[in-house]
Order: C-alpha cells, then structure tokens, then sequence
C-alpha cells in the first residue's frame, strides 16, 4: 500500500505545473489519469524527444500516469470527462478561467456538480486576476514574482531579467504547493465527505519563496530598494574554477574565515583581513581583493577532494554539478534518488517513507495508450 492508494485523480493540465502536481501525487499511489488533447499534451514537444516520442521535462513530470485522449471542444470529449470525474477524488487544471468556463470547468461548475471533488486550479495570478493576466509564461511568472530580478543578486540594474536555473523553475516550485494543498484537501474530503476548490497562484508561489529578502526586510536589516544588489547576501562567494570543474563558495562569518584560512594554509594575504571583516567590513574592494587570491589559490586544486576537506573545516564550499555528476553521486545513490524505468535511471522522491514508499511505476504513457482500459 502506498499513501494515496485507492485514490483516483483526473489531470487536464497542459503546462508543466499542473503536469509535476500530478507527477508528485502519483509517486504516493494515486491513480492519475491524464487527459490529452488529440495529438497529444503540447508539453510532449518542449524539446528533443527522449522517449515514447517525448521531451525529457514531459518524461519527468508525466512518469506513473495513465493517458486518455479526448477532445474537449466536442461534446462527446466532455462527456466522457464527465464520466471520469463522477469517479474520481481530485481533479488538477492549469489552463485559463475562460478557457475552464467554455468547458464546464470553472470551480464553480465543478463545485456544483461535484460536491465530493477535489478540483486544483493553477493560474498565474489566482482565479479572480483580470483578463489580460490570465496567461503568462514561466519567465513572466519568475519576474512578477521578484526572482528574476533577484537571481543572480550581482546582476547589474540593467541586465535583462533571468529564467534562474531551470525555464521551468516557477513551474515545479508551483506544483509542490499546489500537490501539498491538493493531498491536504484528501484529507479533508476522507474525514468530511466534502470536496473544495483550489485557487492556486503561480505568483503567490514565487513570492512565498523569497524567504532570505523579505525576511531581512521584515527584520529591519535592509530597506526595500530597486537596486538588485540591495539584497546581496553581503559576503564573496560565488562560482570558481578549479583544477577538474568549479565550486560555489557562501562565506559570511568570521568562523567560515577561519576556516578556510586554514583550509588555505594561513596565506600572508589573508593577515590583510580583520577576523570579522565578513560580518563588520565587507566592502566592495575588499571583496574584489579576496576573489583574485582565492580565484588564484582554487585554480589547481581537484574538486571532490577540496570540497571534502573544506567541509571537515566547517567552509561552505560545494562542488558544481552537471548532470552526469548527479547519475554518479555517492550520496543519491546510497538515498535510492534515482529508479530504473524500463532501464532508464529516473529521478523519484527525495523523501523517504517507511509504511508507504513512493514509487516509480510506470514511464509517462504515449498518447491514448490506456483508453481501453479507462473506458472499460
């Protein structure tokens, strides 16, 4: 048994967010049964296909479902969704309030006829937004809420806003909010009988993130400002070269100095700097300062080791990763992070349960392939 065994959702999204909430309920043990459009989810082409005709984000966020495909601007198309959701607990939706209107779909509409579902609607900025703020992609929704403009902090004011580290960032940082509230509304409906709406900001999402700047603004510690270095973390870290790759350093106390002088051997240059200069005295130019001796320092040391021997030092200082590095990482391996899918080592849950794992099942389907079996 698995947490959400027994438990049927219905996902008529058609972008990433509402694709990964559903992903994230299925790797509990929801019956997930996504309905595409004929021709497929658009989402099935966001890139080169990888497998069963897919990109690799479709074969990420799609993996333990089951597809029908049913057109939804006939009225045959919506009468068989009617039929899937008169026995199902949750419905998950990501398309616009209009677009959910002409379909029956409004929370409203689904509220009526369906007193006992769960229906989780995700829009850019809520249901209730104006008309022309009904859509929005993923890089709209990372700059309204605050991280694009924020991410890399040392980005000069006029540099364009940034996606951040993936296109789809706001999109999965979206469905876990909208998982968690969907898997809370269960709850509610096992204990009640009693289903409810879910209105889902993608924005709202964004902003909820920005925990180290509103935090610091909130404590006093720094004055909202449209400068994007006014939320500068204040130290020197940042990404360096070393001997096989690179490194991320976060240094901000006068313990994370100590350490890394001593991870350095005690260099003369770095009597130049106070003990607390990180926390008291961290100018621009001493700033600059560090990063040529450090820069220079790093620049034949092998990362794994240097990393290793910096953290028994109590220095922050990560290993950058690329892909192929996390397929091999000691550490996911020994977790289980990675499940084999008909062969193929794919990303499962970074949590672990002991009454009921998530699992990976099955690979995201081709189009259409469980219409059999959903029909019967």
């Amino acid at each position: 048994m698995t947490a959400l065994s027994g438990t049927t959702i219905i996902e008529t999204a058609e972008r990433v967010c509402g694709e990964w909430t559903a992903r994230l309920l299925a790797d509990f043990g929801a019956e997930v049964i996504k309905v595409e459009r004929p021709g497929g989810s658009p989402t099935r082409r966001f890139g080169p296909p990888v497998a069963n005709g897919a990109c690799a984000v479709f074969a990420y966020a799609n993996t333990g479902k089951k597809s029908v495909v049913l057109d939804l601007e006939t009225p045959e198309g919506r009468a068989a969704l009617e039929r899937l959701l008169a026995r199902a607990d949750a419905l998950i939706d990501d398309h616009t309030p209009a677009w959910c209107a002409r379909r029956a779909l409004a929370p409203e509409d689904l509220s009526a006829r369906f007193p006992r579902l769960v229906h989780c609607h995700i829009t850019p900025f809520g249901q209730d937004a104006p008309k022309d703020m009904a859509r929005a992609f993923p890089i709209n929704i990372a700059a309204a809420g605050g991280w694009a403009w924020h991410t890399p902090s040392e980005s000069g004011d006029s540099d364009p806003p940034l996606m951040g580290a993936s296109p789809f960032m706001p999109d999965f940082d979206t469905g876990y909010d909208a998982a968690l509230a969907t898997a809370a509304s269960l709850f509610h409906q096992r204990r009640t009988g009693e289903g409810q709406a879910i209105d889902l900001s993608e924005v709202a999402v964004q902003l909820s993130r920005a925990d180290v700047v509103l935090g610091r603004v909130l404590a006093g510690d720094d004055e909202p400002s449209q400068s994007r270095r006014r939320y500068d973390m204040g130290g020197p870290g940042r990404v360096f070269a070393c001997a096989d790759g690179y490194v991320h350093l976060i240094m901000t106390t006068a313990r994370h100095w100590r350490g890394l002088l001593g991870l350095m051997d005690d260099p003369a240059w770095g009597q130049e700097f106070p003990e607390d200069w990180l926390e008291f005295d961290c100018t621009p130019d001493r700033v600059a300062t560090f990063r040529t001796h450090f820069r220079s320092w790093i620049a034949d040391k092998p990362r794994d080791a240097i990393t290793h021997e910096a953290h028994r030092r109590g220095v922050m200082l990560a290993p950058v990763n690329l892909a192929p590095d996390l397929f091999a990482n000691p550490q996911y391996r020994h977790r289980g992070f990675f499940q084999a899918l008909e062969g193929t080592d794919t990303p499962a849950a970074p949590y672990r349960m002991t009454a009921s794992p998530p699992r990976l099942t099955r690979p995201a389907p081709e189009p259409g392939a469980d219409d059999r079996e959903v029909a019967a």
